[in-house]
């Protein structure tokens, strides 16, 4: 991996990526890449579902197209690897990607359960560089509240409460779920809005508060379509002792289908409050910020690979590595096996 570092670092051709996976995510994955595209193309893309990773191709500009991995890999011509196929199938192909020397970054999670993502990290960690595609915490309006909050501006956090409250799993009146009209695969998941969902919540809290420690977890299902739960109510401490809530429901009648993130920290000598598209800071130094929110959703996939492609070049640590993901996944591991289902 030293001489593919260094090669990197001096190279003055864009990197070539290969995208595994063309499902629904790709759009964003191939639209991030092609904000850098002075630094990094997507040369290839492969998928099972050939005829879908051709449109990709064809949308994006893409000059390969595989039915699957290892043909892609085989050609020997990719410099990094982008993982976006079904979760089930990311150890598989980050273990491929490492036999042929290639840095991956890889969708979360790294792996179904977190013992399969633990082997993996142990196996790959002296064979290839890997990074998490966690792009929640790369929101340009959660960048802001770390700034706040390393500035001191609201003292030391002592509550934080985030929610996600829609109702994107109560039928309209055809019968359809406007969040499984988005996402159908969510549907077939028995670890669903913890694993699929809420691991970007919980994630982005670990960012913004520092290690965390499950409390409490109660998770439900009430949409009889949904194979997985649909509600979650979870406690965490932080480390200094705060107090962490996060309280999910995507059945609550009176919301709208789908909903920004709600967040509340209470420090000693202040608070930030995120709302829809309003971020304010109250307390000795108060401030507010207004967000273009579609346009912070595509720039949290740009801004994940950019760091990805900086760290490549300059060997900095990826924000985050597989080990700082260990973190988020261990969570999300205890809330299934506590979190009794109500």
């Amino acid at each position: 991996m030293g001489a593919t570092q260094t090669h990197q670092t001096h190279r003055v051709q864009p990197l070539r990526i290969g995208l595994i996976g063309a499902g629904w995510v790709t759009q964003h994955h191939l639209a991030g890449w092609r904000q850098h595209a002075s630094r990094a193309r997507v040369v290839s893309i492969t998928d099972p579902n050939t005829a879908q990773a051709q449109a990709r191709a064809s949308a994006f500009g893409i000059d390969q197209v595989f039915a699957n991995a290892e043909q892609m890999l085989d050609r020997g011509d990719l410099d990094a690897v982008d993982v976006a196929a079904p979760r089930e199938t990311h150890a598989d192909l980050v273990r491929l990607a490492a036999r042929h020397g290639l840095p991956v970054l890889c969708q979360k999670p790294l792996a179904p359960t977190y013992e399969e993502a633990c082997a993996l990290v142990a196996e790959t960690q002296d064979r290839t560089r890997l990074m998490v595609h966690e792009n929640w915490r790369f929101r340009p309006y959660y960048r802001q509240i770390s700034r706040w909050l390393h500035e001191q501006r609201i003292g030391q956090v002592v509550q934080a409460q985030m929610c996600l409250l829609t109702s994107g799993l109560i039928p309209d009146g055809q019968g359809r779920y406007a969040a499984l009209d988005r996402q159908p695969f969510v549907a077939t998941l028995q670890r669903a809005l913890v694993m699929e969902i809420l691991i970007h919540h919980i994630d982005t809290l670990r960012f913004l508060l520092g290690d965390l420690r499950l409390v409490h977890a109660r998770l439900g299902k009430g949409c009889s379509a949904m194979a997985g739960e649909d509600r979650a109510s979870l406690v965490f401490e932080s480390t200094s002792g705060a107090a962490v809530s996060l309280l999910a429901n995507l059945r609550v009648w009176g919301e709208p289908e789908a909903k920004p993130d709600e967040l509340l920290l209470v420090g000693e000598r202040g608070c930030i409050r995120l709302s829809g598209d309003s971020l304010r800071c109250q307390g000795d130094q108060p401030e507010q910020l207004h967000y273009d929110l579609p346009a912070c959703y595509t720039e949290s996939y740009a801004a994940t690979i950019g760091h990805f492609i900086d760290a490549l070049g300059d060997g900095r640590p990826f924000e985050t590595s597989p080990q700082d993901n260990l973190q988020t996944l261990r969570l999300v591991e205890e809330i299934y096996s506590f979190g009794s289902p109500i």
